[in-house]
């Protein structure tokens, strides 16, 4: 009897320890915004359109909603005729990714929005309705405000990992309540690195994802003031 327990025992370890193994693996894979996904969903996409008559495979979105989360790939419509399946990285398959179209009216292009920082957005929000009231700070810009995170129950000040630079990127609030990632760090260094030259009034987010498969997700517009330097856009 004994002797069947302890191969009962090894049987059990042997199979937690390869299903901690197989989770780790997978869950790499789930966090890796590799190209070729993309553009096997861009591809899929095309091919929608194409026998479509120009209607693309998105989730219906309200109003609203902000530019980068406004048209997500609805996978339902794309698999199994366009695609077996969707990849692995994406939301719908345990993925961290929610796969978008961006620019979708003149030429839709595929790419990704890190859900991670939907987290930390989705806990912020929940205190700011638990507070009743979003405890505003500083005004940024007009109608953008920093927050006091303290009144929140925070120690320190909440932030999101860049999916560009892996570099913290901190938050702001609109006055409507809404809490936004602060891209001005990341669109600062791409501004200094090319050199362009901008015009005022002109959103200049699409510079983040020129050369990158990540959408700036849950981002307010940006414009660029008279220095060539990044502002928040006016509404």
């Amino acid at each position: 009897m004994k002797k069947y327990s302890i191969i009962i025992l090894l049987i059990l370890v042997s199979s937690i320890m390869s299903g901690c193994m197989f989770p780790e693996d997978r869950l790499a894979a789930n966090q890796t915004p590799y190209e070729d996904q993309v553009q096997s969903v861009q591809t899929a996409v095309n091919q929608f359109k194409e026998q479509n008559d120009g209607l693309l495979p998105i989730k219906n979105k309200e109003a609203d909603t902000p530019l980068y989360e406004k048209y997500p790939i609805d996978f339902k419509k794309l698999a199994p005729q366009f695609m077996a399946e969707p990849p692995g990285n994406a939301f719908e398959s345990g993925g961290i990714f929610q796969y978008v179209l961006v620019d979708a009216e003149e030429n839709p292009t595929v790419k990704l929005i890190d859900l991670r920082m939907a987290e930390q957005l989705r806990d912020i929000q929940l205190r700011i309705k638990a507070h009743k009231y979003p405890p505003y700070d500083q005004e940024i810009a007009p109608n953008v405000y920093s927050l006091k995170y303290k009144e929140l129950g925070y120690e320190e000040e909440p932030y999101v990992v860049s999916p560009y630079s892996n570099n913290n990127l901190p938050l702001v609030i609109s006055g409507d309540g809404r809490v936004y990632v602060d891209y001005s760090s990341e669109l600062y260094a791409v501004l200094q690195k090319s050199k362009e030259q901008l015009k005022q009034g002109e959103d200049i987010r699409p510079l983040l994802y020129q050369d990158s498969v990540i959408a700036p997700g849950f981002s307010l517009p940006y414009t660029v003031d008279k220095n060539n330097e990044p502002v928040f856009m006016a509404k």
